[in-house]
């Protein structure tokens, strides 16, 4: 902005001084061309005047003399011809006394009683000169010509002497606003700059470093002190919902276990008749206790500024194919990994795990038994710095109305006959953002869903190769039901 502001105050300077300085210099330049023709040909009337005077009284022995000392006094070169155009005497010597000069065109129109002037190159003064040709004669009388060539070097340097002194001013009028713009630019975009700190703080988290309020315009300080009071205030309230986000879990969680419990002992003491009405109760409280804490892990999500990180895409795909085949199994559901290693993507931390849990979790509701799910990778066609993880399932699938809303918090389909609580998807969605990346709903080849989680490398991928063996489901089931603890992730059934 600082050098914006900068060119913005030397153009509008520069514009300034050329329309002031051009059209005076042209102007000057336009005078001393008139001045100096005007003199020229008033001192060839006048010498034209004394020659005729000699020529009529025929005392033409002196004519050179006076063409001499005129020449010598002028740095001119000077021609006189006769009435009949004869030279009568040349300052240079060096055309012939008596040579017929007549056939030339200025002379012929100052013998015919006519003045003339031009600009043209003298070989005699060895550059341009400017030429006048008058007529010496009395009346209509005409008894000599003379020709005058005045070099106009004298005049041409004085003009560009003084389009170089316009030129040095121009110049140093540009150094001296550069300077105070410079200043001026300073005082004015340091505010914005330490808005923009502050600005780039406050996206991250938390405002260390506030704008000065005392500095800049009174418009920028003003801004600065708004801003100031509206990230304080922002600042509060993130820590305010991040507080709850963090507390409200552990407050919540032991009502609905008491609930639950309490609900689980009517069984004995209920009419068998009631004991469906028992089962939906209860399952609702379940149903309830996952929708928590998909919220709180939704304001989780929007509380926390990570930025994303390089993570192994490869191993994390591997890593939870593993955890889940236990899983679909029981549902006899396969899970099959297809596709070219993709190398290490950027992610937020955990938000593959998530991601892929989630996806899953979802397929594996809708998969009829004997069906596979497929986990693919690819390279995205339309872009080489990104790359697809494909998790498809063999379902109903959903229509191009279902799949525009899919992604709406709380949002379910008509026709589902099992329990989820609309927050998975939306889940998905907020995690491949915050990783810089994008999630889209597509209809699987031969029926089914195709979610596509499109994400950014973070570095150039490796060359394809078979997939490695998947690690076997171990240890990492204890860390799974902890991970579906925090991430509110939905659990298959029978699994809880």
């Amino acid at each position: 902005m600082t050098r914006r502001l900068l060119l913005s105050y030397l153009s509008l300077t520069l514009l300034v001084l050329l329309c002031l300085e051009v059209p005076f210099g042209y102007v000057y330049a336009r005078g001393e061309m008139n001045r100096f023709s005007s003199g020229g040909q008033q001192a060839a009337v006048m010498l034209a005047e004394v020659l005729e005077e000699k020529v009529e009284k025929q005392t033409v022995d002196d004519v050179p003399t006076l063409v001499a000392d005129f020449a010598q006094r002028t740095r001119g070169h000077v021609i006189v011809v006769n009435r009949n155009g004869q030279l009568l005497a040349d300052s240079d010597n060096t055309i012939a006394t008596g040579t017929d000069l007549s056939a030339q065109p200025d002379i012929a129109t100052a013998l015919r009683n006519r003045s003339t002037s031009t600009t043209r190159q003298d070989t005699t003064l060895g550059g341009t000169a400017y030429v006048t040709t008058v007529p010496g004669a009395s009346g209509s009388t005409v008894r000599c010509a003379v020709q005058i060539s005045y070099p106009l070097a004298m005049v041409t340097s004085k003009i560009h002497d003084t389009w170089l002194v316009l030129a040095a001013v121009g110049l140093g009028v540009l150094a001296a606003v550069a300077l105070i713009a410079l200043a001026l630019a300073r005082w004015i975009t340091g505010p914005v700059r330490a808005l923009e700190r502050a600005t780039t703080q406050l996206a991250e988290g938390t405002l260390t470093d506030p704008p000065a309020t005392n500095l800049g315009p009174p418009e920028l300080r003003r801004l600065a002190a708004s801003f100031v009071r509206t990230a304080t205030r922002l600042q509060h309230l993130l820590k305010a919902q991040h507080a709850f986000a963090s507390e409200a879990s552990h407050q919540l969680k032991t009502p609905l276990t008491a609930l639950r419990l309490r609900l689980e002992n009517f069984e004995p003491y209920l009419d068998p008749r009631a004991q469906g009405s028992l089962d939906e109760a209860v399952g609702e409280v379940e149903r309830l206790g996952r929708m928590v804490q998909g919220l709180l892990a939704l304001a989780r999500l929007e509380n926390a500024a990570t930025t994303p990180e390089a993570t192994d895409l490869d191993a994390v795909v591997a890593d939870r194919a593993a955890v889940w085949t236990a899983f679909a199994g029981e549902q006899y559901v396969d899970i099959a990994v297809v596709g070219p290693q993709v190398g290490q993507v950027l992610a937020i931390p955990g938000a593959l795990e998530q991601i892929i849990d989630n996806l899953l979790s979802n397929a594996l509701r809708v998969s009829p038994p004997g069906t596979t799910l497929t986990l693919a990778t690819a390279p995205s066609g339309g872009d080489p710095g990104v790359v697809e993880l494909h998790v498809m399932d063999q379902g109903p699938g959903m229509t191009e109305a279902q799949r525009e809303r899919a992604f709406d918090r709380f949002w379910r389909a008509s026709d589902v006959n099992h329990e989820g609580t609309g927050l998975g998807l939306p889940i998905v969605q907020q995690l491949t953002r915050a990783s810089g990346g994008d999630v889209v709903l597509l209809a699987a080849p031969g029926g089914g869903l195709d979610a596509v989680v499109r994400l950014r490398l973070a570095r150039a991928p490796r060359t394809p190769a078979s997939r490695r063996p998947r690690s076997r489901l171990g240890a990492r089931q204890d860390a799974m039901f902890s991970s579906w603890s925090d991430s509110a992730l939905p659990v298959p059934e029978g699994r809880q």
